[in-house]
């Protein structure tokens, strides 16, 4: 096993010349024959009976061709849900508000007009008025608890405990391309061909069906261009489906694109999980037991995958250390305040981020150096398969080889020396480790090959892309099957009728399985031709992973702090990676980094903000402050593989690898610059002002 720096840039992704000549076509961008735009009325209030809509003024304003309200929809159907917890209380998923809005934001009638600036016109005719309601409780809507062990009397007599809360602050996805759909109705057919922004055209097409109750052959959903997503286009929102819909109703095209505010008050959020953590210890630092409660916020309704966060953040845990007694118990609590649903990392961050403070606050406590400390906790390499406390079975890998690469890497020793010597002349400096594990999803994908009599191949895949390369992954994956140039293989996804169904883009799968089922139809057309069959040959294949594959690896962060201002500096961050087989490790590079900058926004700058009225504050990038490229530090990443027997493939997971591991270090790393002030505790994001406060709340001098 040796340790290689990403390689050079060699592969071209076939996606790059259209998107940066500006050829891409985006949702927003299809042209439709005369088509209304949808504008939404959105409730002012965050919750409150509606007692009065007045649409008359909008209906006659000019360009105007209809406005619903919530009692033109009523009828229509739900959305599903991801059952991964057990839910007490079913939400509604109301495409316009019925009788009551549930947050600010919340789509209260619609306008169709001949143009967008005709349609936003004419909301401003429409007159909303809610009173108070106080019937209106905030409820617990799903929750899971592990135990396992007897935690509780080893804590009793630990000789040690240590404890931590997080608040991870609300964060926004922000792809560059917002949410956008636009559907064309044809009046022969009675049908539509849906170009929608979306990870999982598949699940858009079936969601759709089932909600306006009509066939599914009467819907056709192409995601060509998507302009990232990361997570948040994984679910239907009610202003798509009420687009659909208004295009059966009118038998006319019909289109609509979020404005970037609307996507702040009304896309979903991430992350805003609290989570709280108990770790109790032996003298030598040995981990005996964890307890963990984690509170996952859930909005007025809730997306497909609207519970895994919650979810994972409980069964994730204890990460990759070796603890038998485990109290875990997650809930998802409905807050009033706008939708939450998966973000890249959904629950794995949010997991990690407590183990790791936990485990430096032990090493801290013990004065035992952070690496040690690891290394005496994480599973040895010979445990795999290894069966966790809450159920989950970690594949492959060598957690230790990453911490010690780690460790060289970064010339750990050397840090060290410069970080105590820079305190000895007064500068706020630290050091900050984390490990991580990244699964990666489980279940089934699909993919139709095609080897033709010229060599030509065509791939097609119920996977998709939000503009991570896959088209070129998956003609790589097929061009080295049958050893032919990549440029031989023709790629097709995210059409419903030139692609097999399958779940999409998204939990770090799509290479993994995705990738493995295009594998296993080139491997079974070899076969034939081997067994003297003619070509062409055509392969239709589902394949399904053994379960998932546990990507993990591990990062350092080196910190200073300005004493004057609070201001902190990301010096240096290094990792160390293990995502399994690389099919092209480039693209897997430029994974790690995209995620990092991510990770790196969480921790140092993102966040969502309401007003004790569930009014949210930071509606704009005016408001909301996102990394620029000129924020970013470098990343050093370094790369190493084990594969896993989950897939065909062996690879795992790295998509979401950046946003678990960074912020984990970076906060430790802050924290180590402040220990010697005494604090002991900091929540994210770093900003110059919260650190500087928790500067001055403690007494200047040496931390105990």
């Amino acid at each position: 096993m040796t340790l290689s720096p990403p390689a050079n840039p060699r592969l071209i992704k076939r996606e790059d010349y259209d998107l940066i000549t500006g050829r891409g076509r985006f949702a927003d961008d299809v042209p439709l024959e005369s088509p209304l735009h949808v504008v939404f009325v959105r409730a002012a209030a965050s919750e409150g009976k509606i007692v009065g809509l007045d649409v008359a003024g909008a209906m006659n304003a000019p360009q105007i061709h209809a406005v619903h309200t919530g009692a033109d929809v009523k009828t229509l159907g739900a959305l599903s849900l991801n059952p991964v917890l057990e839910t007490s209380h079913t939400l509604p998923f109301e495409i316009l508000a019925q009788t009551h809005v549930r947050a600010a934001g919340q789509p209260v009638a619609a306008v169709l007009g001949t143009s967008t600036q005709s349609s936003a016109d004419a909301t401003d005719l429409i007159e909303v008025d809610t009173e108070a309601d106080p019937t209106q409780r905030l409820k617990c809507v799903g929750k899971q608890s592990w135990q396992h062990g007897s935690a509780a009397s080893i804590f009793d007599a630990a000789h040690l405990v240590v404890s931590c809360t997080i608040q991870h602050p609300r964060l926004a996805p922000s792809p560059m391309e917002p949410r956008s759909i636009s559907v064309a109705y044809d009046t022969k057919t009675d049908c539509v061909t849906v170009w929608h922004s979306t990870q999982t055209p598949h699940r858009s097409r079936s969601e759709l069906a089932s909600i306006l109750g009509i066939d599914i052959s009467r819907i056709r959903v192409v995601a060509q261009h998507v302009g990232g997503a990361f997570g948040m286009k994984a679910s239907l929102f009610p202003e798509e489906v009420f687009t659909v819909w208004a295009a059966f109703q009118h038998k006319r095209d019909v289109k609509w694109t979020a404005s970037r505010s609307e996507d702040f008050l009304a896309g979903t959020h991430g992350r805003g999980l609290t989570t709280k953590g108990w770790l109790a210890c032996d003298p030598r630092g040995k981990f005996l037991a964890l307890k963990a409660e984690i509170e996952a916020p859930i909005g007025a309704w809730l997306p497909n995958s609207g519970l895994i966060p919650a979810w994972n953040a409980g069964r994730i845990l204890p990460s990759g250390y070796g603890i038998d007694a485990l109290d875990i118990t997650t809930r998802a609590v409905q807050d009033g305040r706008g939708p939450t649903g998966i973000y890249r990392g959904a629950g794995r961050p949010e997991a990690n981020m407590l183990m790791e403070r936990l485990v430096d606050k032990a090493a801290r406590a013990l004065g035992q150096d952070p690496f040690e400390i690891r290394s005496r906790n994480l599973l040895r390499s010979d445990a795999f398969p290894h069966l966790t406390a809450t159920g989950n079975t970690l594949d492959s890998g060598d957690y230790h080889h990453a911490m010690t690469a780690l460790r060289e890497k970064s010339a750990y020793i050397s840090l060290m020396k410069s970080r105590d010597a820079r305190r000895q002349s007064g500068e706020l400096v630290g050091i900050g480790t984390a490990f991580y594990l990244e699964p990666s999803g489980s279940g089934w994908e699909s993919a139709t090959v095609t080897r033709e009599p010229d060599n030509k191949v065509i791939a097609a895949s119920g996977s998709s892309s939000q503009g991570h390369a896959r088209e070129t992954t998956f003609a790589q994956i097929a061009a080295q099957a049958f050893d032919l140039p990549a440029a031989n293989v023709t790629v097709r996804m995210g059409d419903t009728d030139h692609a097999p169904a399958g779940i999409g883009a998204l939990a770090s799968r799509s290479t993994a399985i995705g990738g493995s089922a295009v594998l296993q139809a080139c491997q079974q057309i070899k076969q034939r031709v081997k067994d003297g069959e003619p070509l062409p040959i055509t392969v239709q294949t589902r394949y399904e992973n053994k379960g998932q594959a546990w990507g993990y690896g591990a990062y350092l962060a080196v910190i200073s702090i300005c004493r004057d201002t609070g201001t902190p500096t990301l010096e240096r961050v290094v990792c160390v990676d293990d995502a399994g087989t690389l099919v092209v490790p480039d693209f897997v590079h430029g994974q790690i980094v995209g995620g990092f900058a991510q990770g790196f926004g969480e921790a140092m700058m993102e966040q969502i903000t309401y007003d004790e009225d569930g009014q949210l504050l930071t509606g704009s990038f005016m408001d909301y402050a996102i990394p620029r490229a000129t924020d970013v530090p470098r990343l050093e990443v370094h790369s190493f593989e084990t594969p896993s027997p989950m897939n065909l493939l062996g690879a795992k997971g790295v998509g979401e690898a950046g946003t678990i591991g960074a912020p984990a270090a970076i906060l430790n790393a802050a924290l180590d610059a402040l220990a010697p002030l005494g604090v002991t505790d900091l929540q994210m994001p770093l900003t110059p002002h919260r650190v500087w406060c928790a500067m001055q709340s403690r007494q200047k001098g040496p931390a105990t």
